[in-house]
């Protein structure tokens, strides 16, 4: 067999001739391999966008009144869950504010703390920033509560004598705690508004000649009405401007140390003839506010409504829940549209149900109340001791207060449902329209700068996923049954 033999040089080049033609014969065009996916911007406060800031309390007590980190933003997506629609064009009542009585005996526990301790505490309560709470309203009331250490009134007589031109008149014994209590909170927040109370008249002017039950003699119904002036004026003088005052607490109940009744008719005669008038020529600008008492009992607002002498000294009627319905508040408002009501008491019993007392008091008062109508929220009351102290002889001897005030602070149930609204709702705000979804109880508001705030409670027995509908976006968010947040955006 013949061999031929070839140069290397030969081989190299059919090799390089054979790679040419099969690299022509690849596509002249590739798929490009896929982009890698943008990476979002980096939060400088490593947190996630979000649209929706929500605060949260939880019925175990797991959570509370704390602000949540998980993303809650607004989307075009739709989905099957019960939607809670805000509606910022249909709107209803300016807001007052939210908080508590402010009681002597809780101004006692407060001003008893060191001077630090009672500073920082007074700012958490008062101061809306960072993690305060905001408080916008407070009621005190005008001589003794029965959250008082003692009985008394600001002219106290000895038995059998009269001061009919309260020459004996005194606020000193507000002097050592409620007024140095009240004048620190002003200096945190010169706007709150006061409500002033009484309990009782002074004994001497009573039928009974005691500060327990009784009703005012018609005798001294321009002498009582002169005593409210001279309180106003004098809490004035210690730089303390009173907003309104009402001119019995709860009328209908004798029972309470100190109490007074006081008549539908007694009270809007006691107004047309005496307390306006002489509000007038004071030159006092604080608001008559009339009941201030259980929502069982409408007619005696509307009778002292229906007075057109006594009316037109009235600002509106208050009330409280320890009988009747929330919805009393609206059948007041619409007999009276031009008058305004309020919300002024209601107790938390020691040493009370966490949960229950949670779901009651938001449902009831910081919904309930607002819904229909009420300008203000008020807790009774701000402060106890571990035992309830101090109150009187025959006064409430299981009001828990917001705060325990013992050898530390505690705070309880009725500080967490106040915070709720207190925070983010101040004076000026205005409810807003939003529809009830489901066991999705709710309200709405719109601060005076613009911010929306929802407060949800869920009353079902299971956690529900619900959405948040603003304009056209929705924004998806999830409660535990008997939970409740409040939602800002």
């Amino acid at each position: 067999m013949f061999l031929s033999l070839r140069p290397p040089s030969f081989y190299l080049l059919g090799l390089a001739l054979i790679l040419s033609l099969l690299l022509g014969c690849k596509p002249r065009t590739q798929s490009l391999p896929p982009e890698p996916e943008p990476v979002p911007p980096v939060n400088p406060g490593g947190a996630s966008k979000t649209d929706i800031v929500s605060w949260m309390t939880s019925p175990d007590q797991m959570i509370l009144f704390k602000k949540q980190s998980a993303a809650l933003n607004f989307s075009s997506s739709s989905n099957y869950f019960p939607t809670i629609m805000v509606d910022t064009t249909e709107n209803f009542q300016t807001i007052d504010g939210f908080g508590f009585a402010l009681t002597g005996g809780s101004a006692m526990l407060i001003n008893q703390l060191t001077s630090q301790a009672k500073l920082e505490l007074l700012n958490e309560l008062f101061r809306s920033d960072s993690t305060f709470i905001g408080i916008s309203y407070l009621r005190i009331s005008i001589g003794a509560s029965d959250l008082d250490d003692k009985v008394f009134s600001y002219d106290d007589m000895p038995a059998n004598q009269t001061d009919v031109d309260l020459k004996n008149f005194s606020i000193e014994y507000d002097a050592p705690n409620l007024i140095p209590v009240l004048k620190s909170i002003l200096a945190i927040n010169p706007g709150i508004k006061i409500m002033g109370s009484p309990w009782s008249a002074p004994a001497w002017m009573k039928t009974n000649q005691s500060p327990k039950g009784g009703s005012l003699k018609p005798e001294y119904y321009t002498v009582y009405a002169n005593y409210l002036v001279k309180y106003v004026k004098a809490m004035e003088a210690r730089g303390i401007r009173i907003d309104a005052i009402t001119p019995q607490n709860e009328p209908l109940n004798p029972y309470n140390n100190p109490s007074m009744t006081m008549s539908a008719a007694e009270q809007a005669d006691f107004i047309k003839s005496h307390l306006g008038p002489a509000f007038q020529a004071a030159g006092i600008a604080t608001k008559i506010i009339v009941y201030d008492h259980n929502c069982d009992v409408t007619s005696y607002p509307l009778t002292v409504l229906a007075d057109a002498g006594a009316r037109k000294y009235v600002d509106g009627s208050a009330f409280h829940l320890y009988a009747g319905d929330i919805g009393a508040l609206s059948q007041v408002h619409n007999a009276y549209p031009d008058k305004h009501v309020y919300f002024t008491e209601q107790w938390v019993g020691g040493p009370g149900n966490f949960a229950g007392d949670l779901k009651w008091h938001v449902k009831n008062l910081i919904i309930g109340a607002t819904r229909n109508w009420s300008r203000n929220v008020i807790e009774w009351n701000l402060a106890s001791d571990p035992n309830y102290y101090p109150h009187t002889v025959g006064g409430c001897s299981t009001c828990m207060g917001a705060l325990t005030i013992g050898t530390s602070v505690t705070r309880n149930v009725s500080y967490y449902i106040i915070a709720h609204a207190s925070k983010f709702v101040p004076a000026g705000s205005v409810r807003i329209d939003s529809n009830l979804a489901g066991t999705l109880a709710n309200v709405a508001f719109k601060s005076p700068a613009g911010k929306k705030v929802l407060v949800v409670l869920n009353e079902g027995t299971t956690t529900q996923k619900f959405n948040i509908q603003f304009k056209e976006m929705i924004a998806t968010a999830e409660l535990a049954s008997g939970a409740v947040a409040s939602y800002i955006w």
